[in-house]
């Protein structure tokens, strides 16, 4: 992270390594708290061709580079060479090259990088016409306004020897300089606890000499402190607050960018979904679709919101690939979540749930009032569930379907026994201290510490406990390390690096950097693709009654069913979905389950939130 202060208006520039995980976030909560976002990236680019992967290239083959977005045309050029970085340079490090940058110029401003950039490596070897040099491949990549040479002053003996050379080239070329210094954590004093997150995420202890450490100076500074290192260059200080002029990067929030799903030769997409929807509501409720004036109300009023909403497409597209789905014989979920309220999700076969039958609502689901994206979870059978994904995949592009990143973060509980751990102390040792935080979603260390009398008397009593709770506070809810979310697949209308950053997941699929808030945010269509195990079993189950009755049919099973609900009342459901943990079999025993209804209120109630009460609930049974 960068720095710039403009009297009246501070501006901060995010620059993380390689990667742009975190550009709408820090967007969104800088704007909310009136500083200038500027969104960037510290890009390693490859000493060769980027593609070009040797062996003898070595982990630390790659410079570093600094690029900041003026504008829309900035960022998406930023986002291209970030994705080509992970999709195609990927060596060691996410890499781009010369070539890339020059095919991607436009609308970025550069900066030459700090002692791994490629400059102050060639004076570092005492080469200054090499960085002469380099500064001249890179001025005539970004033009002359457009590309700075960047002074950095941590009290590192390096950077000292370097910068009087780096600020030579500058006035010999007529190059712009630029004062930047690199923020690792908010505060000096934050310094030692960065150095614990450090040996969290390298697997060092506190302890060990070798490891790898951080000078103190990585904190954010203020404009009188830059100004004060960075005395002898002061028009590098004041280039900062040029550069934050010249960036102004507004996202498009909340723009569809959703594919138009494409229907038959010579139909509209309103007209066929309005066909395929009564087509399904002659199927599903037989003579019932042409006289029943609530069913065809129901339909219309749900009709016209979707069309007035511009949802259209998102519909076909998802009875698209359940039609494909259920074609291949690839066991679907009936529905689950709000989604259960459309009778439209019903009829089109997305669902298995009649809404009117169980009284549920479509409002919850899409809200003319409050217009937000629709959200269908679908469960596949978890063995076939990748041939769905490869079949949207073929259908709207390569590049235009992605799995979706998630973030891990240090919780309460997680961080103290990571730096306990860190810190030397033993299993048992950090194990005591985490489970004297009480088991109370989203709890924070604070809370915890004011509601358990014993771990404050810890904290207040053993020097050991103050250390690890004062840096447990700061690097609580800190992002660790990142994942692919288990059911979230995105869809664009064009291959997603025109709109947002792509890496590749451990498994080398195509992951996006944003995860499912910011890429709502940003108008992407996302779906959950969730693989259930269950309806792998089930299936099996089924192809095993064929072989009994070939007559069978899951869908007309009783939902009275006596025998199955004395299988919950005797708390006898290890391996039956939702309901075969300790405590909400518990809760089954208890309800004494009589009815399909009885199943759905202990699902609804076991929950966070309700939880509370069931008992409430099961005295009251019998009057209900």
């Amino acid at each position: 992270m960068k720095r710039a202060t403009e009297y009246g208006m501070p501006a901060v520039a995010m620059t993380d390594h390689g990667n742009l995980f975190g550009a709408v976030d820090f967007f969104q909560s800088a704007k909310k708290t009136g500083v200038k976002p500027i969104i960037g990236c510290e890009v390693y680019v490859a000493p060769g061709p980027m593609r070009e992967k040797k062996a003898a290239s070595g982990r630390d083959a790659a410079f570093h580079f600094t690029l900041l977005a003026k504008d829309e045309t900035g960022y998406r050029n930023l986002v291209k060479l970030v994705t080509l970085g992970h999709l195609e340079g990927f060596y060691y490090k996410p890499r781009v090259d010369h070539e890339a940058m020059a095919a991607h110029a436009e609308g970025l401003i550069a900066l030459s990088g700090c002692l791994k950039g490629e400059m102050n490596m060639s004076l570092t070897q005492g080469q200054p016409r090499k960085a002469a040099e380099t500064a001249g491949i890179y001025r005539d990549i970004f033009g002359k306004e457009n590309f700075f040479v960047e002074l950095h002053n941590h009290g590192i003996d390096q950077q000292r020897q370097n910068n009087p050379g780096l600020i030579k080239i500058a006035r010999d070329m007529d190059l712009g300089l630029v004062a930047a210094n690199d923020v690792h954590f908010l505060d000096r004093a934050h310094h030692e606890a960065h150095d614990v997150m450090i040996c969290i995420g390298t697997g060092s202890m506190v302890h060990d000499e070798k490891r790898m450490h951080y000078v103190p100076e990585l904190y954010f500074k203020n404009g009188d402190e830059m100004a004060a290192l960075f005395a002898e260059a002061p028009d590098a200080v004041s280039n900062t607050v040029r550069i934050a002029e010249r960036c102004n990067l507004e996202f498009e929030f909340g723009q569809p960018k959703y594919p138009d799903y494409p229907p038959p030769e010579g139909k509209e997409r309103g007209e066929y979904l309005r066909e395929l929807c009564f087509k399904g509501l002659a199927e599903r409720y037989g003579e019932r679709a042409e006289a029943d004036e609530e069913l065809l109300k129901r339909l219309e009023y749900e009709l016209s919101v979707i069309e007035k909403t511009g949802f259209i497409s998102y519909f076909l597209i998802v009875w698209d690939f359940m039609n494909y789905a259920r074609s291949k014989g690839i066991p679907v979920g009936p529905g689950r979540g709000s989604a259960a309220g459309s009778i439209i999700a019903y009829v089109l076969g997305i669902t298995d749930l009649d809404p009117l039958r169980f009284g549920l609502i479509f409002e919850r689901f899409l809200n003319p009032e409050r217009i937000s994206p629709p959200d269908i979870d679908i469960d596949f059978c978890m063995s076939r569930r990748g041939e769905v994904i490869d079949y949207v995949r073929k259908k709207y592009g390569e590049r235009a379907v992605s799995q979706i990143v998630t973030f891990g973060t240090l919780g309460a509980k997680s961080v103290v026994r990571d730096v306990g751990r860190v810190m030397g102390m033993s299993y048992s040792e950090g194990d005591r201290l985490a489970k004297m935080i009480p088991n109370e979603l989203n709890i924070t260390l604070e809370r915890a510490a004011e509601t358990n009398p014993d771990l404050k008397a810890a904290i207040e009593n053993e020097p050991g406990t103050r250390q690890l709770w004062d840096y447990a506070l700061v690097l609580e809810g800190i992002s660790r390390n990142t994942g692919i979310h288990a059911a979230g697949v995105v869809i664009g209308d064009r291959p997603l690096d025109e709109y947002i950053p792509l890496c590749r997941g451990k498994e080398d699929e195509v992951v996006t950097q944003y995860s499912m808030s910011p890429l709502t945010d940003l108008g992407m269509l996302k779906m959950d693709f969730l693989g259930l195990k269950t309806l792998t079993v089930i299936h099996d189950a089924i192809q095993l009654i064929y072989e009994v009755n070939p007559e069978f049919d899951l869908r007309k099973i009783p939902e009275e069913d006596r025998g199955a609900f004395d299988i919950l009342n005797r708390g006898e459901t290890v391996g039956v979905f939702q309901v075969e943990g300790g405590g909400i079999t518990g809760c089954c025993k208890k309800f004494d389950v009589n009815s399909i209804d009885d199943i759905i209120a202990i699902l609804a109630l076991y929950r966070p939130g309700p939880m509370q009460f069931i008992p409430d609930y099961i005295e009251r049974i019998p009057q209900l």
